[in-house]
């Protein structure tokens, strides 16, 4: 029995893993349809229990990591390679940093860039400062920036190095199970890692089927304005059925083809847009107010980092923080595996730094142009951006547009980048659904993608038709409690066969490297 347990399925093989998530899925699936306001009294009644409760975790986790990852970076350890000493990167720098922000975050530059910094102008987060002010425009993008910055690229890099490192250094399968080896040996192969996998499967399930309603929204938002389509669930849900479609197609022609070209295009496509706002808007009024919103974020890191709910303020971090954290720690395995098979090569500084600061720097550039641009409508041109988004979260981006030039044809590009986006981030989610439901396979099945790719959208039509945004972000955040603790699990089962690593190679400077297969021969007979 205990051999049996010892012993992986083969690599592509579908096993209890790919059954239970299935199954599972079709039930939530089935509640949120049969009965939507029993799902709705559940998760509203499990969200207060869970930010109340274990809210700060979020905080404590997700700062901790980041420590640890910036220890690592300028640690002896950061020499090491993601794989053999003699590999090398197998993409190119620009075209990595190209498939990092079109494949994994992009659909939040569409949906977030202007609705957050606008939110916060006209509610200012934990009454720091009056509506419409000053100081409100910098608050609104302080926090912005700290919700779209190294929090979340921590919990993506943590995720992607430990699966690097497992997969490409020491020959695992690319599982998220496989990285609790050093604490769990050989137990990873039975219940315990199949719990850890189940978990991280139904994780990057709903962070993305959160991301895929957004994405609707916005897509809806602009057709509307730009061709007069109805802005409602039913238009909402064919949006999201034609993007099935067509990432599950992208999905299946494999990641080089599908996922490289459209990183591309949309990477285009956003710095186009970037140009265009920073050329026509307030120039010198955004690059003012970009300096002194990094200014501040800078100086109340650590405090934004720690700030919980001792003396109430439940209600905004349940809409913000907490759901922004939540969806972070959701999307931790898709975005580390995908990370993963894109990083293969590279150094563990070079990973963490390129992780951590391109993205974040690219989000907070774009939240203070865009941003930025609509709170310059708002304070000075007698705009109310801020009040169409307060009726409808889609609403904010082409508000703005609509106060520049070429309103027409920038709101068209926006569009189509929502729908880029939309395709990216839900490709690259069925194809790590895929691997991480075919044992982990580098490329799974056709019908696993399918399958997943279809599960996915009717899983946020599901979602959307419960409650909209509200049953998106209690949903995220009620499911990613579980895995908030896989991952801090992660950090310590990492640092401690890292450290581990790096003190025998040490004494053994001498020993011929040994490729991942005897690596993983040597393990097994240790």
């Amino acid at each position: 029995m205990s051999r049996q347990l010892q012993r992986p399925l083969r690599t592509g093989e579908l096993g209890s893993v790919f059954w239970t998530s299935i199954g599972v899925a079709a039930v939530f699936v089935a509640w949120a349809a049969l009965f939507t306001e029993n799902l709705n009294r559940v998760t509203a009644a499990s969200l207060n229990w869970v930010t109340t409760s274990f809210g700060w975790s979020y905080l404590v986790v997700t700062l901790g990591i980041l420590i640890f990852l910036v220890f690592l970076a300028f640690s002896p350890a950061g020499g090491i390679r993601l794989g053999k000493d003699t590999d090398r990167p197998e993409f190119s720098t620009p075209a990595w940093i190209a498939m990092l922000l079109g494949a994994v975050m992009g659909i939040g530059l569409v949906s977030y860039g202007v609705a957050e910094p606008i939110s916060h102008l006209a509610a200012p987060p934990h009454g720091l400062a009056e509506p419409n002010t000053h100081e409100a425009a910098v608050r609104a993008l302080q926090y912005s920036y700290f919700d779209w910055g190294l929090h979340a690229w921590a919990v993506f890099a943590v995720f992607g190095l430990a699966i690097a490192y497992s997969t490409y250094r020491k020959g695992r399968r690319p599982l998220v199970s496989q990285l609790f080896t050093p604490i769990l040996g050989n137990r990873v192969n039975g219940p315990a890692g199949k719990a850890i996998d189940i978990l991280a499967v139904f994780a990057t399930l709903f962070g993305t089927a959160t991301s895929l309603g957004l994405g609707a929204l916005q897509i809806n938002n602009g057709m509307g304005r730009l061709f007069g389509v109805p802005v409602n669930s039913v238009a909402q849900v064919v949006i999201i059925a034609a993007i099935t479609v067509v990432f599950t197609l992208s999905a299946v022609t494999g990641i080089n083809k599908g996922i490289k070209a459209l990183s591309y295009t949309s990477s285009t496509l956003a710095v186009v847009m970037f140009v265009f706002m920073l050329i026509v808007g307030p120039t010198v009024f955004l690059i003012n107010l970009y300096i002194e919103s990094i200014g501040v974020w800078a100086g109340d890191f650590f405090r934004m980092s720690l700030q919980g709910t001792a003396f109430g303020g439940l209600a905004w971090m349940q809409l913000w923080t907490y759901f922004m954290l939540a969806w972070w720690v959701s999307w931790g395995a898709f975005v580390g595996v995908f990370l993963a098979r894109i990083s293969r090569g590279r150094t563990i500084r070079g990973f963490i730094m390129g992780v951590l600061t391109v993205p974040s720097l690219a989000f907070f550039t774009w939240f203070a142009v865009f941003g930025g641009a609509a709170i310059h409508v708002d304070l000075f041109e007698g705009g109310d951006v801020a009040k169409q988004t307060a009726a409808d979260f889609g609403n904010a981006f082409f508000a703005t547009l609509e106060h520049f030039p070429l309103s027409g044809i920038t709101s068209g590009i926006a569009v189509l980048l929502a729908v880029i986006f939309f395709v990216t981030s839900a490709d690259s989610n069925t194809y790590v659904l895929g691997s991480m439901t075919s044992n982990g396979s580098l490329a799974p099945p056709r019908s696993v993608l399918v399958l997943w790719g279809v599960l996915t959208g009717v899983t946020a039509v599901a979602l959307m038709l419960a409650g909209g945004l509200s049953a998106l972000q209690n949903t995220v955040i009620v499911t990613s409690l579980p895995f908030l603790a896989i991952i801090a699990c992660l950090a310590v089962s990492f640092a401690k066969e890292l450290a581990s690593d790096v003190r025998h190679e040490t004494k053994n400077p001498t020993e011929p490297s040994r490729t991942p297969v005897q690596k993983e021969k040597a393990d097994a007979a240790h």
